[in-house]
Parts: C-alpha cells; sequence; structure tokens
C-alpha cells in the first residue's frame, strides 16, 4: 500500500535589509532543492509586512509561503540546515499538513498588516486600534491607561 506525499508549508521571513540578489537566491535555492526532491505546490509572496515582535532588532520582515509535496525525508533536514546558516532568515517555520487541512489563503503582497501606526499605536488589519474596546477608540482617555503604562502611582522610580 503506497501512501502520497506529504504536504508541507514552509514560511520564510527574510530580513528586509539584506540584498535583493541574495533573497531572491535564497528563494530559489529552496525553490530548487524542493523540486529536486518533491513537488512545489505554490509559492506565494506576501511582501513586507510589519511582525508582531522584534526579531534581531527588526520591526519587518518579507514573507513568502511555500508548499510542496517531499518524496524523500531528507529534503526537510536539508531544508532545515541551509536555513538555518542563511543570514539572511529572520524566521522559517517548517510545518507537516495534516490530511484534510484547507489551502492556505491568497495573501495579496500589498494588503495592510497588522502593526504600529504612524503615531505609534497598535492597529490591526483593518485599522482599528488593537486591546481597545471601541468606546476607547474615539480618542476619549481612560483612567486605566496610566495604570496600564507603568506609571500608575507609587510606581515613579522616585525615591523618598
Amino acid at each position: 500500500m503506497t501512501s502520497a506525499a506529504a504536504t508541507y508549508d514552509l514560511m520564510l521571513l527574510l530580513d528586509p535589509q539584506a540584498e535583493e540578489a541574495r533573497r531572491t537566491k535564497l528563494v530559489s535555492d529552496a525553490s530548487a532543492a524542493i523540486k529536486q526532491d518533491g513537488e512545489l505546490l505554490r509559492h506565494d509572496r506576501w511582501g513586507e509586512r510589519q511582525l508582531a515582535y522584534h526579531i534581531r532588532r527588526k520591526t519587518s520582515a518579507e514573507y513568502h509561503l511555500l508548499q510542496f509535496h517531499a518524496s524523500k525525508p531528507e529534503l526537510l533536514g536539508e531544508l532545515d540546515r541551509s536555513l538555518r546558516i542563511a543570514d539572511e532568515v529572520l524566521r522559517f517555520r517548517l510545518i507537516k499538513l495534516r490530511p484534510g487541512v484547507p489551502e492556505a489563503p491568497d495573501v495579496p503582497a500589498g494588503a495592510p498588516a497588522a502593526g504600529r501606526g504612524a503615531d505609534g499605536t497598535e492597529r490591526g488589519a483593518n485599522g482599528t486600534e488593537r486591546g481597545a474596546p471601541a468606546e476607547s477608540r474615539s480618542g476619549a482617555p481612560e483612567a486605566a491607561t496610566a495604570a496600564t503604562s507603568g506609571e500608575a502611582e507609587g510606581d515613579s522610580g522616585a525615591a523618598g
């Protein structure tokens, strides 16, 4: 009984400040390795997006999603090794998908990502502030803001 080759997702977060040629070469090398020992199902370029938290002091990354079938288990080790030693890779995740998992959504490269707005407030993908109740989004100050910012009473750090 022959089972179908497992499907994998490879999510790459690349340093947007690295040279374009090096980023392109890294993605093409990963694609070539996949095509050699498997089947590349799709490659989505999601473009540069804001990170949820800093990675190596970077606030954004260039996202790529590669979905593939691996015919040899050695392919996973080769990808893991080459991506770990590449300086342009901020983070990567290689995940084996369970049968029946829906396809990855089509995400346009220019879609807005959640992150910080120009004024420094956190914004969701729809542009609204995250983590705040709807009534506080109107700009009205709340009493709880001093406590959440670390400047509550007795927390000023002054001795005496």
